[in-house]
């Protein structure tokens, strides 16, 4: 159901939104999308082609007085991060997004919104369906997958493609045109780690403890990197090295919820003698004063709390040392600056994303962000290192190139030129520190001349997402003006 003064302009590019905020679209599970997309093809009388991965082309005839202009590529992913808050019983295989409005933001209810990337494709169907657009023929790629990890676009079929101008309409900052993105490594690393019998030593009291992490904001672990939010992993991390001091044994730990997200909640299980269980809550006061003094105002609801739960087989003093290391030592945030662009422009960066103990054993996942693929790779020798110096076991994940920027690039000018036109001011041309698929579909088709842009999203990877509406309809002139100037 539409929220109460839902948008109405652009009216084709909100309808559509809705439409796709309606039906789950989970990384893997595009199928459902995909196939509305197709029929919606189908009924504008519009050929489509999907390759073997399952990303999607609909070829759009160019409009009267344009037909025979060279096409022009529309991309965006039909994918979403699907995170939610604890209270939030939403089912993002099942549940159309529940929409709110609020003080002209467009967000969701304590989930993830999806309007990244869903309003580029929103805007992409509108261009198909809106009779008033001037365009040449269009070729309007979907790709899946690329949440996690840009997979569609790695496996996409690039012969599906003759144009050689791309707009890409995957950037949260109105105002901004990006001409280059981040490429990225990652990993995940798993290690046996032996634990001993819960009942512990002859004459020793424990119950069962959880320690749940809550509050921290979370979001995108590239174009929010340099906020230096808060990491629940890292800080749980911190937690665990005072409390051992006071007895705890760790038998579970449970943060993160994908390689791209920051972690905003995090939760470990220990046993602990009951007497020390106020020792442990003065623990938690004072470390909180402590993150509080240099956490971002957006992670200032931190919280931990301290609840009963069913006791498990405690690791061994020696492995629980090796967990504690490990997260002493792992790599998490900015690494470097760019010395060119502004100080919010990150070179390099690493996302401590996901931790997992359980009776498997141990789970961790990480990914980097680079321009420089020489200076990834001295970060990617320290990961490496630490896997082998506490015996992990090593899976790469995902390896994906960078889009280096042209700014001499022809298709850009003619974006920067307009926008002056249009609104009486000049955009900031960037590159941005995220993982963007241009980098990949420049790989396969070197000929491609690409610039990205957007509205304004905040809070994107995270149940913070929103739109701010008022960046909507500048973003969709843009748009359309340039192409009727291609």
């Amino acid at each position: 159901m539409k929220p109460e003064s839902y948008p109405l302009e652009p009216a084709h590019l909100w309808e559509h939104f809705y439409q796709i905020s309606c039906v789950p679209r989970p990384s893997g599970s595009e199928a459902a999308l995909r196939d509305k997309l197709i029929a919606l093809a189908a009924e504008r009388d519009c050929k489509w082609a999907t390759d073997q991965r399952g990303n999607l082309v609909i070829y759009v005839p160019g409009t009267h007085g344009m037909e025979r202009s060279a096409p022009v590529v529309i991309q965006n992913h039909l994918d979403m991060v699907t995170v939610k808050t604890d209270d939030c019983e939403h089912d993002f295989s099942r549940d159309p997004i529940s929409l709110e409005l609020e003080a002209g933001w467009l967000g969701a209810d304590r989930t993830t919104l999806g309007a990244d990337n869903g309003l580029g494709c929103a805007a992409a169907l509108a261009l198909m369906t809106d009779a008033h657009v001037v365009h040449p023929p269009l070729e309007l790629l979907f790709t899946v997958e690329e949440e996690t990890g840009l997979y569609g676009a790695a496996e996409f079929d690039a012969s599906l493609l003759t144009g050689t101008r791309m707009l890409n309409l995957d950037t949260e900052d109105w105002g901004e045109l990006f001409i280059g993105c981040a490429g990225g490594r990652g990993w995940i690393l798993r290690k046996s780690l032996p634990r001993e019998p819960a009942a512990g030593h002859a004459g020793e009291e424990t119950a069962a403890f959880r320690l749940n992490l809550r509050g921290l904001a979370g979001g995108h672990s590239g174009i929010q990197i340099h906020q230096q939010l808060g990491n629940a992993i890292k800080l749980l991390g911190e937690w665990l090295h005072e409390a051992e001091t006071l007895g705890v044994k760790v038998f579970a730990f449970d943060g993160g919820v994908a390689h791209n997200v920051i972690p905003r909640e995090a939760c470990v299980s220990f046993l602990a003698d009951p007497s020390r269980l106020q020792a442990l809550e003065d623990l938690n006061r004072e470390l909180l004063l402590r993150w509080r003094a240099y956490l971002p105002e957006p992670d200032q609801k931190l919280s931990l709390e301290i609840v009963p739960t069913e006791p498990g087989e405690p690791l061994t003093l020696s492995s629980q040392s090796e967990l504690r290391q490990l997260l002493a030592l792992f790599p998490h945030g900015a690494q470097s600056y760019n010395l060119e662009q502004p100080a919010d422009l990150v070179d390099l960066s690493i996302n401590l994303a996901v931790l997992r103990l359980d009776a498997d054993g141990l789970f961790l996942e990480s990914t980097l962000r680079y321009f420089n693929a020489s200076q990834a790779d001295t970060l990617a020798r320290q990961v490496l290192a630490i896997a082998e110096l506490f015996s992990c076991q090593v899976e790469d994940t995902v390896d994906y190139p960078g889009w280096e920027p042209d700014f001499n690039n022809p298709l850009l000018q003619k974006t920067v030129d307009l926008y002056r036109e249009l609104f009486q001011q000049t955009p900031q041309v960037k590159a941005i520190h995220a993982g963007l698929e241009c980098g990949i579909l420049k790989s396969k088709k070197p000929e491609l001349d690409i610039v990205s842009f957007g509205p304004t999203i905040r809070g994107a990877h995270s149940p913070g997402e929103r739109v701010e509406v008022a960046t909507v309809t500048p973003f969709w002139e843009l748009l359309t003006g340039l192409l009727q100037r291609l």
